[in-house]
């Protein structure tokens, strides 16, 4: 009943179920539109995710990683850096919603900037998601419907990974290096063994990812493992992001056949660099994650809508579901007399972020078209 109530709470489903019943009136969806691979691929990864945080694994790096930082700047960059490798492999709305609340907490006990360091946090979850094929869920779906080799993805990544790096530190060096006291360490602790076999099950969902496995495999193993652990733990799952796919598999199927959308986008997309700026623009308006599943229905330009599509969840509030919850996590857990603050600085850096990584997709489509 938790995993329903969850369900029918989460605005972005309601949102999409709204669209998807709406989209009936246009046509009937196919049932070959619906992709299942990426459906059993997402119910593992949500799953795997919940695992990690039963075993507080991420809760555990960030106290341990942090308790050396000796000024305002570097503990912002800790927290950055883990972010942003923390989202390569749980998601970037996992990293916002563990590490944006922890360094609020240890910036608010010792009047510490907060606007800045989490915003750099948003974004190096946005970033950090983007540079694996399971850090976000469009991404698994481009690596399950256009069968990406891991070699095309790797080289598609590094550029990004190289700006999105420069960026952060000129973003982290804004915050003024204002010297702290030690940050203390919580008595965490975790369990190596159940740990190392919580990766072990988190490799065959990644190699399931590649088309090694057959993704319901995967999917089975971390729900079995899940239940062997504490079955609790499938109650957290994130189930609304796989419903979630699926209206954006019923809306795309019929959209695609209403003749004059198909006409229109067709024309958007009849080159690499208009299907990147698609990609982007479609971000800003409807979020990255249902801008991919529409675009890829009507381009094989692949590369251009994972730069655009990723690129794109920077910018606006609703460019990707992390944004919006940044912004919720801000709210809930600033100073009183910096929640109103929050939304203009982080959206005018985010347009920054946008414009700068944003060129060098651009050169990125350029050069693997």
């Amino acid at each position: 009943m938790t995993a329903v109530k969850t369900i029918v709470k989460d605005r972005v489903f309601q949102i999409a179920a709204a669209f998807a019943i709406l989209s009936l009136f246009l046509a009937r969806p196919r049932i070959a539109d619906i992709n299942f691979t990426t459906l059993w691929s997402l119910l593992a990864m949500m799953t795997i995710i919940q695992i990690f945080e039963y075993l507080h694994v991420l809760d555990f790096l960030a106290y341990r990683l942090t308790s050396g930082a000796h000024s305002a700047r570097q503990l912002t960059w800790f927290f950055v850096m883990l972010s942003f490798v923390a989202a390569m492999f749980l998601t970037n709305d996992m990293a916002v919603l563990t590490f944006m609340p922890l360094y609020l907490r240890v910036a608010k006990k010792m009047d510490l900037p907060q606007i800045v360091p989490a915003t750099a946090i948003a974004i190096a979850a946005n970033l950090g998601s983007a540079m694996t094929p399971f850090g976000n869920p469009h991404n698994i779906f481009l690596m399950t419907k256009f069968h990406i080799s891991l070699l095309d993805f790797l080289l598609w990544v590094l550029p990004l990974l190289v700006i999105a790096i420069i960026f952060l530190i000129g973003l982290t060096l804004t915050v003024k290096p204002k010297k702290i006291p030690v940050v203390p360490v919580q008595d965490l602790r975790i369990n190596p063994r159940l740990t190392t076999i919580t990766c072990l099950v988190a490799v065959l969902v990644f190699v399931a990812v590649f088309g090694v496995l057959p993704a319901w495999v995967a999917a089975i193993a971390a729900v079995l493992y899940a239940l062997l652990l504490d079955r609790k733990i499938l109650a957290h799952v994130d189930y609304g992001i796989i419903c979630t796919f699926v209206c954006f598999f019923i809306i795309v199927s019929d959209i695609q056949q209403v003749p004059a959308v198909v006409s229109t986008l067709h024309t958007l997309e009849h080159d690499p660099i208009s299907v990147y700026l698609t990609g982007i623009a479609t971000s800003q308006i409807m979020s990255n994650v249902p801008a991919t599943v529409l675009v890829a229905q009507f381009t094989h330009h692949v590369a251009a809508l994972f730069y655009g599509t990723n690129v794109g969840g920077l910018g606006t509030t609703i460019a990707s579901l992390c944004n919006l919850l940044a912004f919720k996590q801000f709210r809930a857990h600033a100073s009183s007399d910096v929640k109103s603050k929050f939304f203009v600085p982080f959206t005018v850096i985010n347009f920054i972020a946008l414009f700068i990584i944003g060129g060098v997709g651009l050169l990125a489509v350029i050069y693997f078209s």
